[in-house]
Parts: structure tokens; sequence; C-alpha cells
């Protein structure tokens, strides 16, 4: 493999991509070329236009996330965890001439039942930039994960921004309401309110009742039902996580505070990196492992 390469965040609504020479972005691009979103158009052909003019003869493409899934390109094997952190970069999945995709990871218990694509890109960069025995990747499916130097123990998800979104918009919860508004007061009163009853459900409908009557101001619904979420989200895995020391988070700014809230509430510190700067980081070592 040459020292140019490319590095491609393929999503399920986006597509992300950039062009490297060894640890330097030349150039990056982006569509809304998702692979739920190819408008009748291959993967590619898709791929070809993002990476129009990059290509020089077989420069390496290699991808990660929903690209590899059974609604993607082509499927990717998961990789069962236990796994070593070296695995992910030794088992991709060849898609044309010197473009590969990265496998997800999977857990198969009695007790869980769980799997990831995309995340665990950016585990591999966290393991680099910011050590750690507990990974949380707030989304829309948080992940929590047990790892530590070496490889990834275990893995649980948590489908709480999913759920914030269908409360919202398409359950009583929501129904009517105004533009929602910021407010660090109701998010705080929610947080602490799922740090203390994590068992939320039957506090779902309180949520409705309390803009009803009048409690809870209705331009601030969306925030304090975060908050709730996020509080027993915390509440529940931080307990069963509670042996582990140091956390990081892999998020954006904005969730990233709020998870540090929670987890300050909590009476835990942890560590944030970027997104984005953790993908980054895990699929160079991705394409430098495959360099060498």
């Amino acid at each position: 493999m040459t020292s140019r390469y490319i590095a491609i965040d393929w999503g399920s609504t986006n597509l992300r991509a950039w062009l490297y020479e060894g640890d330097r972005c030349l150039e990056s691009r982006q569509s809304e070329a998702g692979v739920t979103r190819l408008n009748g158009k291959s993967p590619q052909a898709v791929l070809a236009e993002v990476t129009e003019n990059w290509r020089e003869g077989t420069t390496p493409v290699v991808m990660a996330g929903m690209v590899g899934s059974n609604v993607g390109w082509k499927m990717a094997p998961y990789l069962p965890v236990p796994a070593h952190f070296d695995a992910i970069g030794q088992q991709l999945t060849s898609v044309g001439d010197n473009i590969w995709i990265i496998p997800g990871l999977c857990v198969s218990r009695d007790d869980n039942h769980n799997v990831m694509r995309g995340e665990e890109t950016q585990l591999l960069g966290a393991r680099t930039l910011s050590p750690s025995s507990v990974y949380v990747m707030p989304g829309t499916h948080c992940k929590w994960v047990q790892a530590d130097t070496q490889q990834i123990h275990d893995f649980r998800t948590v489908m709480t921004g999913e759920l914030h979104h269908l409360l919202l918009r398409h359950s009583l919860v929501g129904a009517g309401l105004p533009e929602q508004e910021t407010s660090p007061e109701a998010f705080a009163t929610g947080l602490e309110r799922g740090l203390a009853s994590p068992a939320v459900l039957p506090q779902l409908f309180e949520v409705r009742a309390s803009h009803v009557l009048g409690n809870l101001p209705r331009e601030q619904v969306s925030e304090f039902l975060s908050g709730l979420l996020i509080g027993a989200e915390v509440a529940t895995l931080g307990e069963k996580f509670a042996g582990q020391q140091a956390i990081t988070l892999v998020a954006g700014s904005s969730l990233a505070a709020r998870y540090q809230q929670a987890f300050r509430a909590f009476g835990r510190e942890a560590a944030v990196i970027e997104g984005d700067v953790a993908f980054q980081a895990g699929i160079r070592s991705i394409a430098h492992a495959v360099a060498n």
C-alpha cells in the first residue's frame, strides 16, 4: 500500500470520506448517499463519485459502518467478543480492488445479544487516545463497552436517543407540543429524577401529565425527557460497570456535556474524546495495518 489512502464512514443516511497521506488529511467530503439512500445507484457508483480524482491506480479504501451490514454493500461478518483490538484490522472484507470493509462486533449469550458497526473503529482510536476500562458512546443507540488495553470484553446498547425521538415525535408524550427550547434547568431536573428512579417506564406518562397540568413548561418537555432518559441510563449501566474505574466518553461536544453532567451527578468522572477524532484515528490504524 502507498502512503495515500481513503477512509470512509458510511452509515445508513450519510457518508463521510477523508483522503489521507500518512497521518495528514488532504481533503474531506460528505454525501447524503447513506446505504439506505442510494436512490437506485450502486455502492460502487456512489464510491466513485465521492472519491473522484482521489484514487491513483489502486489507492486503498477502508470503510466502516452500515456499509458492511445486510442492507449495505456486502455483509462483513461480526467478530464475537471477547475480541482483540488487533483482530479488527486483520479480518477485513474485500469488495473490490483494494477496497475493504471493517467488521462489526457482536455478543451472543443468554444474558446479552448485541451488535455494533462503526463504533468498533471509534474504539480503536479511543483506546490509543484515551485508554479506559469503560467506553461510553452516546448517540441514537448508546454503546457501553468494557475493555482493557488488549481486547474488548463485553458491550451493551441502550436506545436512549431513539427512545427520546420516538416519545417526543410519535407518542402521546409529545403530542401537540410547541417548538422546544433549550433549558439546562429542565434537563437537570429530569436528570435528577432519572438517576434517583431509573425504572422509567412508570414515569413516562407522568412527563405528559406534568406539562398538561402546568408543572412542566410545554417548551421544555424535550429537555426534561432527555435528562430523565440519560439519568436512567447512567444509573442503570453505571451500577453494572461500577467496578470499572476509568471511563471515556466518545461523542460530540453536545452529547458529551450531557453525559459528563450525568456522570458527575452519579459520582463519577469521565474523560471525553470527540467521536470523529476517535474514528479517524481508528481507521488510520487499520489502514496502516493493511500497509504492513
